[in-house]
């Protein structure tokens, strides 16, 4: 996440169709479908809860991706890594948070102070009321498999997706706050996600208290995305703050580093957006076909694509690489 409002070279044939000879669009020819906005009943919030779902046209069994948006995004973004998941076989369903820029709601309005746990409670109502919301998107109920979900986030994103998967937040006295994981929840991957809050810039102190994440109880198997040149204006340590859910997280884990990579690695948002300063077609692909082959492999569908990213990672030549624990 950045206080600027962020939402913040490789082609790969990962064996499962989301490789790609391009490194743009879904990355095979698998046809896809999107279907917006579908209201979810969340009482009490002040702002309707929409999201968009995309899916691909055909198949049975379909696992599902919820997916939480970097600060001010919306349903209508991250194309590039959404479409190239459904086109790999997934049902994504993407939430418009409250910080969206089209909700108004700055730092300095009264209701952002609790952003952060609206965010979450977006995610449980999600996947609380998945079932009526693939009823919505075309009758996608018959087709999905509810025993295989997974969350993903970016940036601020990632924060949310994380609590859904284990992790709390610290309070000033260092005490963790409310578990919010969910069992519904079987893996996840964390993109540019937050680090520990021990070295917050005074802004961030300030307006982002919340950003105090504990990774030591986060012990769903989930995949870490960090950038080499992610550096952030709300920490005081440079990119390795980004690795922090994986090096302080129980296993099983997993690490992609990308090492030219910043903020929205190459652009994850979507095209030639105003945040991406690393603008990268290629770099967006390896993230999102990275993502969804870990998924595959953490939700014991096929484990193929996974093993072979990572004897390519093996083999590289070091721009990016993969651990695990």
């Amino acid at each position: 996440m950045s206080s600027s409002r962020i939402g913040l070279g490789l082609d790969l044939d990962l064996g499962t169709g989301t490789g790609t000879g391009t490194g743009t669009g879904t990355g095979t020819g698998q046809r896809i479908v999107a279907v917006k906005p579908i209201t979810v009943p969340v009482p009490g919030r002040s702002v309707d809860l929409q999201v968009k779902v995309t899916a691909p046209l055909s198949g049975r069994n379909l696992p599902v991706i919820v997916f939480s948006h970097g600060n001010a995004w919306s349903l209508d973004g991250y194309e590039p890594l959404v479409d190239r998941w459904a086109a790999a076989g997934f049902i994504v369903v993407q939430p418009t948070h409250l910080d969206s820029r089209r909700n108004g709601i700055g730092w300095d309005d009264p209701r952002f102070a609790t952003i952060w746990r609206v965010r979450i409670a977006d995610l449980h109502a999600v996947i609380d009321g998945l079932g009526d919301i693939l009823v919505q998107a075309g009758g996608l109920e018959t087709r999905v498999d509810r025993e295989r979900i997974a969350v993903v986030g970016h940036s601020w994103g990632a924060q949310t997706a994380g609590a859904i998967l284990g992790a709390r937040v610290l309070d000033a006295d260092g005490v963790p706050g409310e578990d919010f994981s969910h069992p519904a929840v079987s893996a996840g991957a964390l993109i540019a996600a937050t680090g520990t809050g021990d070295t917050l810039t005074p802004f961030a102190a300030e307006h982002l208290p919340f950003m105090r994440p504990d990774y030591s109880t986060m012990t769903t198997p989930a995949l870490v995305v960090a950038g080499g040149r992610d550096r952030s204006q709300l920490s005081t340590r440079g990119p390795e703050w980004f690795t922090d859910a994986y090096l302080l997280s129980p296993s099983p884990k997993s690490l992609l580093a990308i090492a030219e990579g910043e903020h929205t690695l190459g652009g994850l948002a979507g095209e030639a957006v105003a945040e991406t300063t690393d603008e990268d077609p290629a770099r967006v692909a390896l993230v999102a076909d990275a993502v969804s082959a870990y998924l595959h492999d953490a939700l014991k569908i096929d484990d193929a694509a996974w093993t072979a990213l990572s004897d390519t990672a093996a083999t590289g030549d070091g721009t990016w690489s993969i651990v695990g624990k």
